[in-house]
């Protein structure tokens, strides 16, 4: 495995990349989402441009493969059906361009997987939406066809390569490249990892289990494609409770998104994060924790819990590093009264 250019200096302010391109991209199931088969070449440039960089927290490399940042079909409202109008208009300076489109009222997001180096292991967080995947109800992410995985050749991953694979929960985009198509086949697309899933979440997407999710329509396939073929391969670890990657990293539930979402907590060093994955989806969450998406199983546990997480952030000055946040793609925070506002941007370049 090729490894981080050593001669690089890099910190959480910092930062080497490159650029490549892809495909069309959304999230859960939206019907005003573009269209499925739209190609790189079809997009506008400053969508089909990803980013591969790499931050350093403590003995940690980050690296961030962006797959999409764009629209993704849904205005301020239908994403956050509880934030009113004044507040997007009233930050528009600093939302606009990288986060929201005040002219379409489109909201932006990314699609995008950390790949952590730490204690000798390579580490990736969720796997996107993968390509030829059947998706009925979620258009956008349907047959996609990217180069997602010469993108983490880039980074200095090969498939082989991979020690752990973390999908922080079960929806569609967030465990795509869990598999890939081999013939007629889903096999696990990193053959040597060990794919770590909270049991509750597990149990929570069985078809064969009791509970019918709110959003089962959009997430139709995932278990026949992306889940069940890793369990069935013997690379699926199911965790309770919480799980310990490794002396600076570990997994804690984080309910509400789904009930069983997790984070990743980052303590190397002076330095802290969090792998917040779906628990905030635009920066304006980041100053108003009291908005949901659209896409929460349960919304009040999940706010309980992103006001959690956001205040174990501010106070240990945390970098938060969401799973769908496009731009610098991470930021610090700071309490403000009984909330937060942004405290500085992470060295990422503005996807």
């Amino acid at each position: 495995m090729d490894s981080v250019n050593p001669s690089r200096s890099l910190s959480r302010r910092g930062f080497v990349g490159a650029t490549a391109g892809i495909g069309a991209a959304g999230l859960l199931s939206s019907p005003l989402a573009p269209s499925a088969n739209a190609s790189a070449a079809a997009l506008p440039k400053s969508e089909s441009r990803t980013r591969v960089e790499t931050i350093q927290l403590g003995k940690v490399t980050v690296t961030r493969v962006v797959e999409f940042s764009g629209p993704v079909g849904l205005t301020s409202r239908q994403f956050f059906p509880d934030s009113p109008k004044e507040l997007w208009e009233e930050n528009k300076d600093w939302l606009s361009p990288d986060f929201w489109k005040p002219s379409t009222d489109m909201v932006n997001s990314a699609l995008q997987t950390w790949v952590l180096r730490s204690e000798g292991r390579t580490i990736l967080i969720d796997t996107g939406a993968g390509n030829d995947k059947f998706r009925p109800y979620a258009k956008q992410w349907q047959y996609m066809d990217t180069d997602f995985l010469r993108r983490l050749s880039r980074a200095g991953v090969r498939p082989q390569d991979v020690d752990v694979v973390v999908n922080t929960h079960l929806h569609n985009d967030h465990v795509g490249w869990n598999t890939r198509r081999e013939d007629r086949d889903w096999v696990p697309t990193f053959p040597n990892a060990t794919y770590l899933i909270p049991k509750i979440e597990f149990d929570f997407w069985n078809p064969e289990g009791p509970v019918r999710p709110k959003y089962w329509q959009g997430n139709q396939n995932v278990w026949e494609d992306s889940v069940l073929p890793v369990h069935e391969a013997g690379l699926a670890k199911l965790w309770e409770g919480s799980y310990t990657l490794d002396s600076s990293l570990k997994l804690n539930l984080a309910a509400g998104h789904t009930p069983g979402s997790s984070v990743i907590r980052l303590e190397s060093g002076r330095d802290r994060a969090v792998f917040i994955g779906d628990l905030l989806h635009t920066p304006l969450q980041l100053e108003h924790p009291e908005f949901n998406s659209c896409f929460e199983e349960d919304e009040k546990q999940a706010l309980a819990t992103r006001r959690r997480e956001l205040e174990w952030a501010a106070d240990h000055k945390a970098l938060i590093l969401p799973a769908h946040l496009p731009g610098h793609g991470a930021a610090e925070v700071e309490r403000s009264g009984s909330n937060f506002k942004i405290k500085d941007w992470a060295g990422f370049s503005r996807s």
